[in-house]
């Protein structure tokens, strides 16, 4: 009787511990920020007229392996956003920029960035995105 019931409760610890892992996303105490530059040019790309800070752009993440954007958010006028309390994962950042070689149909491509949060209270820090406008 006592080692069923031992083997009882193993089965129930083990079944808590790995129900209890946790996908990329909200929940956790880290965070991932970064800065996005615009590099403004005249319609044609022949004349850059100025680089600064891309302030009130759009930034997507999506978390793990998820199949559209999770969670969007706008640049500060300093171009710098931040996701806060994520989770240990994997995730992708994503801005939208004008194409400056002027082939492709759609006008915009998307600057992908992917980052990967290995620890809790983790800031973890996006290279630079630079975007033409």
């Amino acid at each position: 009787m006592k080692r069923i019931l031992f083997m009882f409760v193993l089965f129930i610890f083990c079944t808590i511990e790995w129900s209890c892992t946790k996908d990329p996303g909200l929940g956790g105490n880290s965070a991932i920020f970064g800065k996005i530059i615009a590099h403004n040019y005249n319609a044609e790309f022949t004349e850059l007229k100025g680089i600064y800070p891309a302030y009130d752009e759009d930034v997507f993440i999506i978390y793990g392996d998820d199949k559209s954007f999770s969670e969007r958010i706008r640049s500060s006028y300093e171009g710098i956003y931040e996701f806060k309390y994520m989770r240990p994962g994997d995730y992708t950042i994503y801005v939208y920029s004008k194409d400056s070689t002027l082939m492709m149909p759609a006008e915009m491509y998307p600057v992908i960035s992917k980052v990967t949060i290995d620890d809790n209270n983790q800031m973890v820090e996006v290279p630079d995105m630079k975007i033409f406008r």
